[in-house]
């Protein structure tokens, strides 16, 4: 092969199913080449659709490590490569944990675009390709993207990598609000790493962690594991950590914020699931929030689907973490009745200036029994 040639090689049905199929909706794919942003410790990625003119054309930039012209090769086009195996490390420069793990994710944006542009800068170089759908579907176990440039100078302060799509497929109505609402789902963000979404030349939207629970009317909370009473002898209980909220009123279904989600490095593994053999229980409606158990990716097997929006709960050490959070879960639901009752009869006695309690106490026991339920 030529050293000023790109090449990408490939089971042509991998990035079939992997890509185009897998994914086939906006928020997966951002969240996807979000995550190697994140991976390339970068401070902030911004997500731009610009559909002013007509005809959708989306780009992610962010401002991290980049990629050289080797680079590219050996690690951005080696379809399916184990990075952390590889590189023998699961943490970045900035001591990131690395979420990015089977090599796959960046096959997403062809689940949506048909066209593709990646320009990256590193040690004062920047190397721009750029590859196309139907050209991978015509070859044959190897496709070369088109190189536009190649080793051109560039300031040296200068790092990151910007990813353009263009030839979208499918739905094209955007709403930049929804999707920072539906990343703020997919990641816990922090100080360190900034995602903004705009649309044409709006202002940026930045995602929070608040977006994820706005507008819910909050009732009863708990941050895990301090406000949590609920012991087993599950011997990873203590790396569990999150915030879980029960609302006033029962959640709508159509905001898919029922259950809990669970995170590993800050990125979503599972879709809010209530973890309970049972969830006939109106609790479950009340529901919501999120824990991170980033242990799971420590584990020898690897239990976290290729979409990470599921785990495989069969296996024997999932197993023992379902089973606790399935006895943390039948907690919270003790915890909240209990809780429940005391601010309502709180909102009594500040609505009447009865002490209910003393009141109820002063009743004759049969008298009580009868009139307390009314109450």
């Amino acid at each position: 092969m030529s050293q000023d040639e790109l090449r990408m090689t490939f089971d042509p049905n991998t990035i079939q199913h992997l890509g185009v199929r897998l994914y086939s909706t906006l928020s997966p794919v951002f969240g996807e080449l979000i995550a190697n942003s994140y991976d390339a410790d970068a401070e902030q990625v911004l997500v731009t659709v610009n559909d002013a003119d007509g005809e959708m054309e989306i780009i992610i930039e962010d401002n991290g490590l980049g990629m050289s012209f080797d680079e590219i090769n050996s690690k951005f086009l080696k379809i399916g490569r184990p990075r952390r195996q590889e590189e023998q490390t699961q943490i970045t420069t900035k001591n990131r944990k690395v979420i990015g793990k089977k090599g796959l994710g960046k096959l997403s944006f062809f689940g949506i675009a048909h066209e593709i542009e990646i320009a990256t800068k590193k040690d004062g170089k920047e190397n721009i390709f750029s590859m196309s759908w139907d050209d991978i579907k015509a070859a044959k176990e190897e496709y070369n993207p088109k190189v536009v440039k190649r080793n051109a100078v560039c300031a040296e302060t200068e790092h990151g990598t910007k990813i353009t799509l263009r030839k979208i497929q499918g739905d094209s109505k955007f709403s930049p609000v929804d999707i920072a609402d539906s990343l703020s789902k997919m990641f816990i963000v922090d100080s360190e790493f900034k995602i903004m979404i705009r649309h044409n030349s709006e202002k940026p939207i930045l995602v929070t962690n608040e977006r994820r629970f706005a507008g819910l009317d909050m009732e009863v909370e708990w941050n895990i594991p301090a406000d949590s009473q609920y012991t087993d002898d599950y011997d990873k209980a203590d790396q569990i950590v999150g915030h879980l909220i029960a609302t006033k009123k029962p959640i709508p279904p159509r905001t898919n914020m029922r259950g809990v989600i669970l995170f590993s490095r800050k990125k979503m593994v599972n879709l809010p699931e209530y973890f309970s053999d049972s969830t006939s229980s109106h609790f479950f409606s009340y529901l919501t929030g999120w824990l991170e158990v980033d242990f799971i990716d420590d584990f020898e097997e690897d239990v976290i689907a290729t979409n990470r929006q599921s785990l495989n709960w069969s296996h024997s050490e999932m197993q023992e973490l379902r089973e606790h959070l399935r006895g943390l879960m039948n907690w919270l639901e003790r915890d909240w009745r209990t809780k429940r009752e005391e601010k309502r009869k709180q909102a009594l006695t500040d609505a009447t200036g009865i002490n209910l309690s003393e009141w109820f106490s002063k009743l004759p026991t049969d008298i009580r029994s009868k009139v307390e339920p009314i109450v």
